[in-house]
């Protein structure tokens, strides 16, 4: 039957999510232990604190999302064993205030390559609402009144037991396949999502984005314990994933989708401004062995900015910095010292 592993990010290490090598007491022999990973295969591995587990055990979970296996090689034992899990994940953001004008990657400061593996990224933010504040506050406090089991009894809610077997049955017994109207969907979907970017010249999807519409249209059809994929269930899976691709993948300087937030953690408006910047470094250090402070070039620079275009916003000084660590990998300028910036010679 399918079980749902919980563990904590904060809690958990490389080996206690995938699996460990231990001498057996009795036998004293070298043992195999599965981790949380391997034990929730064909289930769902539920991991809180997402975003304080440790890099080794971040790094683990990529084998897992992609392969859904765990490779082993230790003391004398390799493998590979099966983990075929779905990963329900939560995380906070940085200081727990999730900020607006950042990227969902800076805001929670998870690698890109990890959380481009989700199929599903939304956003939990809490905004003062009065409707839902007062819903939330009725519900808390009934659960503490004297009514709270006649008022749970009373609600048309379906039995923990009753849902298990439930959700038992469709992943052991329904296995569905795609149908040709479905199949059409799928296609049309994609290159929809595609040509979205088209005209800006960014990425909106790629086809991992593919293979999770087509994982949600099977999980659809087989909550209606349907054995095909029809093409309702396409749609809804494109409605589920536009919802968190409008939350997790829109840049905050242009408001539109840019699938680089997730793939890389910089957006195409980013690096296009990086670029530009690069160049306009350029043209200021132009002269060989000229040095100037990293603040005497931001002042140069957003005075050549508001030049071009009065209404521009000002850099910071970290846009600055990533600019020359551009043009540093490219050669032209030398390590900064003292804050100090120094176009390369030739000699150098």
């Amino acid at each position: 039957a399918p079980r749902g592993i919980y563990t904590s990010g904060r809690g958990s290490s490389a080996v206690g999510l995938t699996a460990y090598v231990t001498r057996d007491p009795e036998t004293k022999e070298m043992v195999l232990e599965s981790g949380a990973l391997v034990l929730s295969d064909r289930g769902v591995c539920c991991i809180d604190e997402f975003d304080k587990m440790s890099d080794s055990a971040r790094a683990m979970l990529h084998e897992v999302m992609e392969q859904q296996t765990v490779s082993v090689a230790k003391a004398g034992i390799i493998c590979t064993l099966n983990a075929r899990t779905s990963v329900l994940a939560s995380a906070n953001p940085v200081g727990s205030r999730y900020n607006p004008r950042m990227s969902v990657v800076e805001n929670i400061q998870l690698p890109p390559t990890l959380l481009s593996r989700f199929d599903l990224i939304y956003l939990m933010l809490d905004k003062a609402d009065e409707a839902t504040d007062r819903r939330l506050a009725r519900h808390l406090v009934n659960l503490h009144g004297p009514h709270a089991n006649t008022s749970i009894q009373s609600a048309d809610v379906i039995e923990p037991n009753l849902l298990g077997a439930y959700i038992s049955h469709a992943r052991t017994k329904v296995h569905p396949c795609i149908s040709e109207e479905a199949e059409e969907e799928l296609v049309n979907a994609y290159v929809e999502m595609r040509q979205l970017g088209l005209n800006r010249k960014v990425v909106t999807a790629t086809p991992r984005q593919l293979e999770a519409l087509i994982r949600l249209s099977e999980a659809l059809a087989r909550m209606r314990l349907s054995g095909t994929v029809e093409r309702s269930d396409v749609q809804e899976a494109r409605r589920l994933m536009q919802v968190a691709l409008q939350q997790s993948a829109t840049d905050p300087r242009t408001g539109t989708i840019d699938m680089d937030l997730i793939q890389t953690g910089v957006s195409a408006a980013a690096r296009k401004q990086q670029q530009e910047i690069a160049s306009t470094i350029r043209s200021l250090l132009g002269g060989v062995g000229v040095g100037v402070t990293v603040r005497q070039l931001l002042e140069q620079l957003n005075a050549a900015r508001r030049a071009d275009d009065p209404g521009a916003a000002d850099l910071s000084v970290q846009e600055v910095r990533e600019a020359i660590n551009q043009l540093q990998d490219a050669d032209f300028l030398l390590p900064v010292v003292g804050d100090v910036v120094r176009v390369r010679t030739a000699a150098a």
